[in-house]
């Protein structure tokens, strides 16, 4: 005789309907139960770093004279030092002169650092000494954030050359001390530089001098012309004017830049008489054959 078969409760039956209801929901789910999403958690998120690279650019003179002087400026930029104004990082820089025979250059200053990320113009005053040739200013700059960094270089190639060298004597009136002022250098009508004179005291005289570089000055006739900038009354030139000029020579041909042309008639005349001599040296020497 078989034992009578009891009723499942109820409960049970209503429990495995919605165990089985739960499962097929899971299991409808792409991925099924390992799709289940971990509870959020709020936390500030930290800057990330910029992945842009470093730039920047250099900008200054492209012929200096030997022993002479010039300002150069760069800007630099990027990199992960620069992630926005609330956490602007760091950018340092240094800066190396490199050439022929560096004996007698410098750069200053050398090195330095941006914490701005839109900064003004580096100023870097140059000074080159008694060699000629090819020289490049080149400025490695690191931009920082954290423990992250990349570096870039910047360039900027200038030759030096002898130049022509203007000279002339000024001189400070008797009445009042004369405080420094600049002397205008201009080439055939165009500025191409100033030249700052110290503090005179009355009846002082000074003796200015400018150094031109140019390989690209044609041949022919060229006039230097220097001007006073304050015109006060306090101080001249030894021929008692504010301005004073001088015209030059350049033959055709191959510049040479070991020759000094010296402001004034005397050193102007020589030239010519020089080169009138050459010219009729070989006229003669042509007659004889």
């Amino acid at each position: 005789m078989d034992a009578p078969v009891r009723p499942v409760p109820a409960v049970v039956v209503v429990g495995l309907l919605l165990g089985l209801a739960f499962v097929g929901t899971v299991a409808a789910l792409p991925g099924g139960a390992s799709d289940r999403s971990a509870p959020a958690v709020s936390a500030a998120a930290a800057p990330a770093a910029s992945s842009s690279a470093v730039t920047g650019n250099v900008s200054g003179p492209s012929y200096l004279a030997t022993s002479s002087n010039a300002t150069f400026r760069f800007n630099a930029t990027g990199g992960p030092g620069v992630v926005g104004i609330s956490v602007p990082g760091k950018l340092t820089w240094t800066a190396t002169l490199s050439g022929p025979n560096t004996t007698g250059t410098s750069v200053t200053p050398s090195n330095g650092s941006i914490t701005s990320i839109s900064s003004e113009p580096v100023s870097l005053s140059v000074k080159v000494g008694a060699h000629t040739g090819l020289f490049t200013l080149s400025i490695t700059v690191t931009s920082t954030l954290a423990k992250n960094n990349t570096s870039a270089t910047l360039t900027k190639s200038f030759q030096v050359l002898v130049p022509f060298v203007l000279r002339a004597t000024l001189v400070a009136g008797p009445s009042a001390e004369v405080m420094p002022f600049q002397v205008k250098v201009a080439l055939d009508g165009t500025i191409v530089g100033t030249t700052t004179v110290p503090k005179l005291a009355p009846n002082a005289t000074y003796r200015f001098t400018y150094r031109y570089a140019d390989p690209n000055l044609g041949s022919g006739y060229h006039t230097f012309t220097l001007t006073i900038a304050s015109a006060h009354g306090l101080v001249t030139f030894s021929n008692g004017r504010t301005v004073q000029t001088t015209t030059f020579y350049v033959a055709p041909g191959p510049a040479s830049y070991t020759i000094y042309y010296i402001l004034g008639a005397v050193a102007f005349f020589g030239v010519l008489f020089i080169y009138a001599t050459r010219v009729g040296a070989r006229r003669r020497g042509t007659a004889r054959r």
